[in-house]
């Protein structure tokens, strides 16, 4: 079959079940019946539901083959403790998801690991660079949303040297990561590519040597994803692309306007010029992304009293779907990041995480506008 494009990639499921189903089946089984199932023989091992995922997510990243896990953070540790070993060491920048920085540094410390962390941005993490085993990165950070360049990363480094990038914000749709340098590429599949805020998963793509190392280790430690989680992933994919694009333009539209308004003291989002990494965003991405971060004036609301005014925006500590959703990653995702960390990360009391969903960026804009002024306004009475 000729290659096809992203739009009719992300809708089509080719497979070989019985019966020829137009979706992929559930397969809800712990076991198969031998020896006709000794292909799968137990679902720790394998399934066809997830197989079926794995064949999906290696395609849309280019990838030699694919794995599931049974969420972000266990693709993540899986990763890591797959690859590391007493003595070797990571570089990685500071303006993490706050676990995975955890991870390395309170768990993986006590096996001898050693984890160098670097500021925001590529200059900064290509001066902390020392030879280390694994550079581990963030495409898109969060919450700050620095865009790190993989490509020029990737050079800088020594061939020995493995990058691993996080590309949750990115998503396959803006960046198709392994082609633009990474060895490996994570995602929280709990977020865009299943798109309904009902899944916890996660999922890792690269080389077929790569993934059947990794797939050998997930088997053994038990990190299974279940059959169900898989199908409800499969689904999400299909209306991917449209989310993405839908969405990546309501953001530009609420960035843009966030940039203006009263009230807002900063705006990070990699569409706008006055990003930091606009032209590397510019480059390498094929869309700016769903999320948007914010800061409200220092004087500004009370960070719950501002969330608790909002009518159509929901407070959650997560992001993806296709509702809005809003956080404080200082009481939220990064509560465990120490003051210090958090303000080398540039997370302050008052930055906000918002995930555009697929409402009308007026509605949105004009949720947050409301918000500001009438806490300001109760405030100043």
């Amino acid at each position: 079959m000729r290659l096809l494009r992203d739009e009719t990639r992300f809708v089509r499921e080719d497979n070989e079940f019985s019966y020829s189903p137009l979706t992929t089946p559930i397969y809800q089984t712990s076991a198969y019946v031998m020896p006709e199932g000794a292909a799968f023989r137990y679902t720790r091992e394998a399934n066809p539901t997830v197989n079926q995922l794995n064949s999906v997510i290696s395609n849309l990243e280019n990838a030699g083959a694919a794995a599931s896990f049974s969420s972000g953070m266990g693709a993540v540790t899986s990763v890591l403790l797959h690859r590391l070993r007493p003595g070797m060491t990571v570089l990685i920048h500071c303006d993490v998801f706050a676990r995975t920085l955890k991870f390395l540094k309170d768990f993986m410390s006590l096996y001898g690991v050693k984890t160098t962390v670097a500021g925001p941005g590529t200059e900064s993490l290509l001066h902390m660079y020392d030879g280390q085993d694994i550079v581990y990165v963030e495409s898109i950070s969060n919450p700050t949303l620095r865009v790190q360049d993989l490509r020029r990363i990737r050079e800088e480094i020594k061939p020995k040297s493995i990058l691993i990038s996080d590309s949750t914000f990115a998503t396959p749709v803006n960046l198709k990561t392994l082609d633009s340098g990474a060895d490996i590429v994570i995602h929280s599949g709990s977020k865009f590519i299943s798109g309904h805020n009902d899944v916890i998963s996660g999922v890792v793509a690269g080389s077929k040597d790569d993934i059947k190392g990794l797939d050998d280790f997930r088997k053994t430690i038990g990190e299974t994803l279940d059959p169900f989680a898989a199908y409800l992933m499969l689904r999400g994919i299909k209306t991917l692309h449209v989310r993405m694009k839908h969405s990546g333009e309501s953001a530009m539209k609420i960035a843009y306007e966030l940039n203006k308004m009263p009230g807002i003291a900063k705006v990070n989002f990699p569409g706008l010029q006055d990003h930091p990494d606009y032209r590397i965003a510019s480059k390498m991405l094929k869309g700016y992304g769903s999320v948007i971060s914010f800061s409200i004036d220092k004087n500004g609301p009370d960070p719950d009293a501002f969330m608790k005014r909002l009518k159509i925006i929901t407070p959650a500590n997560t992001l993806g779907g296709v509702n809005t959703t809003i956080s404080h990653p200082a009481t939220m995702s990064h509560r465990g990041f120490s003051l210090e960390e958090r303000r080398i990360a540039g997370i302050d009391d008052s930055l906000f995480r918002l995930s555009i969903g697929l409402e009308d960026p007026e509605d949105i804009k004009e949720d947050i506008a409301a918000s500001i002024q009438n806490v300001t306004h109760k405030r100043g009475r």
